[in-house]
């Protein structure tokens, strides 16, 4: 892909972050995500890309816009270029105006990323320090105690970010049996993936059951930053299966590794924040100006660069729905 595509695909997540910040505390998280889907798609027109939805906001019969298959700019702009979405990572973020809610997207050279059906996924995700020391079907001890060694700290110095969620009730149990810290996050465990990649973070690994969706998207930024994931399906009934069968997916117990997931040799991933969080800022607005916190990767390089950019507000109308937010602040 071409160097100067990394700029535009982050005007992509800034036009999403700016178009969902508004409804932040409103308590209407699909208002916030329709806003996101209708910016960024609004952006993805203007650049000039042969580009087809892999991961998106669902089947066509779903989504008007960004859906999986829909294509994207012109398609006969050269080679055709994979996109995973996410225009809102943590809409219940945004709606209860909590922090680390993002707008991402990842995008690669045809065949770059599992197409990874709607349903669950059992997840570890490392640093590069602890790359090579986990195991998905170890024990929670062994894996903490592998990765302790490897960033040459005590266990009980470890911190570990897991979903709050029924469901990992055994796991909690057990990191804490172990020693180690955990911290609890609502939402939005790509932001907690990315995380671990970056060492003054305060954050060691990821551990639980999450989004498959959001399992690529997180092996696409580990695999820029140059850390490690493992994961497997974890259907929730029988649809789901179907729907992974569909997808050419025929071992539901196989695992993953990061390389399975994006398995692209030059992936560009863009995050802009839209609630404040440790990884990135939220977008704050200073009179007719909003201010955007980004980063944007790229794997061939481990390239990391972050982007803070102030936009006019006054020149972007579109972005916002239409009621919520003045473009006038004065």
């Amino acid at each position: 892909m071409q160097r100067e595509l990394t700029l535009e695909f982050v005007r992509v997540t800034e036009a999403a972050a700016l178009a969902a910040a508004p409804w932040m505390g409103k308590g209407r998280k699909k208002s916030a995500d329709k806003a996101a889907v209708d910016a960024m798609r609004k952006v993805f027109d203007t650049i000039t890309i042969n580009g087809v939805v892999v991961i998106g906001e669902g089947e066509k019969d779903e989504a008007p816009r960004l859906y999986i298959g829909e294509r994207i700019g012109d398609q006969d702009a050269g080679e055709e270029l994979e996109i995973a979405v996410d225009p809102v990572e943590g809409t219940s973020l945004v709606a209860r105006g909590l922090p680390h809610s993002l707008a991402i997207i990842a995008v690669g050279k045809k065949g770059s990323f599992l197409q990874a059906p709607d349903t669950y996924m059992e997840k570890i995700a490392v640093g590069p320090a602890a790359k090579g020391k986990i195991n998905l079907d170890a024990t929670v001890e062994d894996n903490l105690r592998a990765v302790a060694d490897s960033l040459n700290k005590s266990v009980k110095d470890l911190t570990v970010i897991v979903l709050d969620r029924p469901r990992h009730q055994n796991l909690i149990s057990d990191i804490r049996n172990v020693g180690a810290r955990i911290k609890l996050i609502s939402d939005g465990d790509v932001a907690g993936g990315i995380a671990t990649g970056r060492e003054n973070s305060g954050v060691d690994l990821l551990m639980g059951i999450g989004g498959a969706t959001e399992g690529v998207l997180t092996a696409a930024a580990l695999k820029c930053m140059g850390g490690e994931i493992q994961a497997r399906l974890k259907c929730r009934n029988k649809a789901d299966e179907e729907k992974a069968f569909e997808l050419g997916i025929k071992d539901l117990d196989r695992l993953y590794t990061t390389d399975d997931l994006a398995f692209g040799d030059d992936i560009i991933l863009a995050v802009t924040g839209i609630t404040d969080g440790e990884l990135l800022k939220g977008v704050r607005y200073t009179w007719n100006y909003a201010e955007t916190n980004s980063l944007v990767m790229r794997s061939s390089t481990n390239t990391i660069r972050f982007i803070d950019t102030e936009h006019n507000i006054m020149n972007k109308p579109d972005y916002f729905p239409k009621g919520i937010l003045s473009p006038n602040f004065r």
